[in-house]
C-alpha cells in the first residue's frame, strides 16, 4: 500500500469503535489512512468485489501509537474496515481500541456526511441564497454545513396557522426566556418557540455547539451601514423564498443563527468572528408540529461571519420512523474526530427512572431523580446508601515492561511505592505545575497500571510522554469498556459485603481497606457478573465503586438496588453529588483546578509531597510553588441564605483577595458554605471577608474562612 497525504481538515473521519466493523464506500482517487491511534490494536481492511472479498490484515500485536496503512483507490469500491477484539474483564486491560479512516475525497460532493436515514428532501441551498421547504410533524431537519465556517439562518413557522393567515414563527427571545439559554441545545434544554410559547421544532443532534440568537439575519441595512449598498442578504433572500407560502416581507428577520459565532464581550459589545463548524457539521432538528421552513447560506462576505467566504448549506429532512439518538459533538484533541454524547451501560436503569439528563462529559447523566430530587438523595447517602453512575470518568490501560516509569515520570505521586491491590489520589501537571487533571491509579501488576481521571487528553498525553522519552510502554482508552457505579453511604458496607464473592488470595469487601480494591463475582440471574470493587468515592462518605463492562451494567444495577432496598437505597444524581462533594472538599475539574493552578492553590497539597525524589513532569516548578505559595484553596461559612456561586469575588474590604470555586446550601450543616481560591495573606482561619454580589460593590455577603472540609474534617467517616 502506498502512503497517502497528511490529512486536510475537510477529511471525512470514520471511526471503526474497538471490537467492531464498519463499511463504507470509496470513489475513484479517494486517498485513505487507516490509523491505530492507541497501539497494539489489529485491524483488517475487507475490499468488497464482484469476484469476492480480499481480505488485509493491518497492524500487529506490538503496533506503536500512530501505525497507519495508507492507499489509493483507482475505482469505486466498497470496504469494511475491522477491529477485532473480545469485550474485556475488568480485571483485564485487553481493551479493544478504535481505527481512525480518513479519506480524502476526489470529489468534493462525497464530502457530506453519510444520511442519518433514507432522506425524504435532499436539498442543496447554495452560497448566498436561501431555499423554503415544508416539514411534517415528527420528521427531521438536518442542516449541514458543506465547507465548513458557514452560516444558516433558519426559520420556520406554524403550517396550519399559516394557511389560516396568522403567521407564528420561532421566537429566539421567547425561546431564550423559557429554555433559560442563550440557544437550545440536545437535553432538557432542546426547544424552539413561538411568540405564543408553543414549541415548533428541538435539537437533537448538534456536531459544532456555538449558535446565535441574538442578532436578526443579515439585511440590506447591516451592508448599506458598512457601505455596501446592493449587497444580497438572507433576509431578502428569506423574503423571496417565502413569499410564495404566504409569508409577509420583513426589513430584518427574527432567526436561528445556526453556526453563526457571536458573544457578549466585557464591554457589552456583541462580537462575532469565524464560526466553529467544519466541514459536514450540522443540526439536526425534528419538527414538532407540520412547518413551513427556510434555511439560508449567509452571503456575508465583508467580516469574519462566514470565514470572508460564503459557501453552499446542504438540507436534508428524515421520516419520523427514523432512529436517532440525540447528543452533542465532543472531541478529545481539536483534530480529534467528534463523538456524540453516548449512553453509559447504566443508561437502560437510570432513564427508566427519570428524564432530567444533562450531557456530562459527553455521557448522559441524571441531574436527579423523578419523586426524590436532589436533597432527599442527598440525605439517603448522609444517612443510608446512595448509587451513583460515574462512568463517564477516563480509564486508560498503562501497560507495559516500562509502565511503571511512565506513571511515575507522568503523576506527582511515588509510583515504586504503590502495591498491587492499592489505588492512589494524585495529580497530574505540565512543566509548569498547573494541572492537566486529578485522578486515581490502580496497580494491577508489576507493569500494570489502570489511571482513572476526567479528561480524555490525559491518554494522548501519556502516550506523547512515552513517546519523547523512549519508554517501552502502551496507553489504551478503556472507558467503553468498564461502567462504574458508586455506592456511597454508611450502610454501603452491609448492603455490598454479601453479594460479591472474592478468590482467596484477594480481600474481602468487608476487609477492603481505603484506597484498595479487589476483584470478584456477584450472582446474577445470568450467572457469575464480573466485577472489580474499589474502597473509592467521591462523597465524604464510607463508599465502594464496582466495576463492571457496561453490557453487564443494567444487571449490577439491578442487584445493587435489590439488595439496598431495606436499607433505604436510593439512586443520586449530579446535583445531590456537587453537594455532597463540596460540603466534603473534593475538588472539580474547572471549579478548584485548571492548567492555570497548581495543586497546591487546588487544595491538594498532599498530592504532591515534597517525599518524592524522582523526577517528574512539573517537579521543578512545584519545588518553587511550594516554598512560596500566593494562593490556597480554602473553606467559606457564608452569612445568610442567598445564593453564591462559582466565580463570585471574594473581597478583603476593597481588595479582591480571591474567587468562590463551588459553593452549596448545606443540608447537614445548615448554611451556606463555599470552597474559594483565596491570596495567602487573607487565608487564615478566622479572617472575615465578603463575597461580592451585583458589580461586586453594592452588595457584599459576609463570609468567614474556616477549616475545610466542612463536612467530617478528619475524615473518620470515609475510614471507617
Amino acid at each position: 500500500m502506498a502512503s497517502a497525504a497528511i490529512p486536510h481538515p475537510a477529511d471525512t473521519v470514520v471511526i471503526v469503535p474497538g471490537g467492531g466493523e464498519v463499511r463504507f464506500d470509496l470513489g475513484p482517487g479517494d486517498r485513505v489512512r487507516i490509523i491505530d491511534p492507541e497501539g497494539l490494536q489489529p485491524g483488517s481492511l475487507v475490499l468488497h468485489g464482484a469476484d469476492g472479498d480480499e481480505t488485509i490484515a493491518l497492524f500487529g500485536a506490538d503496533s506503536p501509537a500512530g501505525a497507519e496503512h495508507g492507499f489509493d483507490t483507482t475505482v469505486a469500491l466498497a470496504v469494511t474496515v475491522r477491529a477485532p477484539g473480545a469485550p474485556m474483564e475488568p480485571d483485564a486491560q485487553d481493551a479493544a481500541t478504535e481505527l481512525h479512516v480518513r479519506i480524502a475525497r476526489a470529489d468534493p460532493a462525497d464530502d457530506l456526511p453519510p444520511p442519518l436515514g433514507v432522506p425524504v428532501l435532499d436539498l442543496r441551498v447554495s452560497a448566498a441564497t436561501a431555499r423554503a421547504y415544508r416539514v411534517r410533524a415528527g420528521d427531521y431537519i438536518q442542516i449541514i454545513d458543506v465547507a465548513g465556517r458557514q452560516c444558516s439562518d433558519f426559520v420556520a413557522f406554524d403550517a396550519a396557522a399559516l394557511e389560516l393567515g396568522h403567521e407564528r414563527g420561532l421566537d429566539p427571545t421567547v425561546t431564550r426566556t423559557l429554555m433559560g439559554r442563550s440557544f437550545s441545545s440536545p437535553g432538557l434544554h432542546a426547544r424552539y418557540f413561538d411568540a405564543t410559547m408553543r414549541p415548533l421544532v428541538e435539537v437533537v443532534r448538534d456536531t459544532v455547539g456555538r449558535h446565535d440568537t441574538f442578532l436578526l439575519a443579515c439585511s440590506a441595512r447591516y451592508y448599506e451601514d458598512q457601505g455596501y449598498p446592493g449587497h444580497a442578504n438572507c433576509t431578502e433572500n428569506f423574503n423571496n423564498a417565502l413569499a410564495p407560502h404566504g409569508v409577509a416581507p420583513r426589513s430584518g428577520w427574527p432567526a436561528i443563527n445556526f453556526f453563526y459565532n457571536t458573544f457578549v464581550g466585557h464591554d457589552e459589545t456583541i462580537g462575532m468572528d469565524e464560526p466553529w463548524s467544519r466541514p459536514g457539521d450540522y443540526v439536526l432538528l425534528r419538527a414538532l408540529t407540520d412547518l413551513v421552513c427556510a434555511s439560508s447560506s449567509c452571503p456575508d462576505d465583508i467580516d469574519p461571519a462566514n470565514g470572508w467566504n460564503p459557501t453552499d448549506i446542504h438540507v436534508r429532512t428524515y421520516d419520523r420512523s427514523a432512529v436517532v439518538l440525540p447528543g452533542n459533538a465532543h472531541r478529545m484533541t481539536p483534530d480529534a474526530p467528534a463523538k456524540l454524547t453516548r449512553q453509559t451501560g447504566f443508561h437502560p436503569r437510570t432513564a427508566a427512572l427519570t428524564r432530567q439528563m444533562v450531557d456530562y462529559r459527553g455521557f448522559w447523566l441524571p441531574s436527579a431523580y423523578t419523586n426524590h430530587g436532589a436533597i432527599a438523595e442527598y440525605w439517603a447517602c448522609r444517612n443510608h446508601a446512595a448509587l451513583i453512575d460515574l462512568s463517564p470518568l477516563r480509564k486508560f490501560e498503562v501497560t507495559g515492561p516500562d509502565a511503571e516509569a511512565l506513571m511515575d515520570l507522568a503523576v506527582t505521586r511515588d509510583m515504586t511505592k504503590l502495591a498491587v491491590g492499592q489505588i492512589v489520589y494524585t495529580a497530574m501537571c505540565h512543566d509548569n505545575g498547573g494541572m492537566i487533571d486529578d485522578g486515581t491509579v490502580f496497580r494491577l501488576g508489576q507493569t500494570n497500571f489502570r489511571w482513572v481521571c476526567g479528561e480524555d487528553w490525559c491518554g494522548v498525553w501519556l502516550r506523547q510522554l512515552a513517546a519523547d522519552r523512549g519508554l517501552q510502554a502502551w496507553v489504551k482508552s478503556s472507558t467503553d469498556q468498564l461502567s462504574n457505579v458508586a455506592l456511597q453511604g454508611p450502610l454501603s458496607r452491609e448492603i455490598l459485603a454479601p453479594l460479591v464473592a472474592t478468590p482467596a488470595h484477594r480481600p474481602t469487601v468487608a476487609e477492603l481497606g481505603w484506597f484498595r480494591f479487589t476483584t470478584g463475582r456477584i450472582a446474577v440471574a445470568a450467572g457469575d457478573l464480573p466485577v472489580v470493587v474499589s474502597r473509592t468515592g467521591y462523597s465524604g462518605e464510607l463508599g465502594y465503586e464496582v466495576w463492571c463492562h457496561p453490557t453487564r451494567a443494567p444487571e449490577l444495577w439491578d442487584v445493587l438496588m435489590a439488595a439496598g432496598a431495606p436499607h433505604g437505597v436510593l439512586p443520586a444524581g449530579l446535583d445531590a453529588l456537587d453537594m455532597l462533594r463540596i460540603e466534603a472538599g473534593l475538588i472539580f475539574a474547572g471549579y478548584e483546578f485548571s492548567d492555570q493552578t497548581d495543586p497546591f492553590e487546588a487544595g491538594i497539597g498532599f498530592a504532591a509531597p515534597k517525599s518524592k525524589r524522582s523526577a517528574f513532569v512539573g517537579a521543578e516548578a512545584l519545588a518553587r510553588r511550594r516554598e512560596h505559595p500566593q494562593r490556597v484553596l480554602a473553606g467559606l461559612a457564608v452569612e445568610g441564605a442567598e445564593p453564591v456561586g462559582h466565580g463570585d469575588p471574594v473581597y478583603a474590604g476593597r481588595v479582591q483577595a480571591g474567587v468562590v470555586t463551588s459553593a452549596t446550601r448545606s443540608p447537614i450543616l445548615g448554611q451556606t458554605i463555599a470552597l474559594a481560591r483565596i491570596d495567602v495573606a487573607y487565608a487564615a482561619l478566622g479572617t472575615a471577608l465578603t463575597i461580592g454580589k451585583l458589580d461586586g460593590q453594592q452588595k457584599r455577603i459576609g463570609a468567614t474562612v474556616v477549616r475545610f472540609p466542612h463536612y467530617d474534617p478528619d475524615k473518620t467517616r470515609v475510614r471507617s
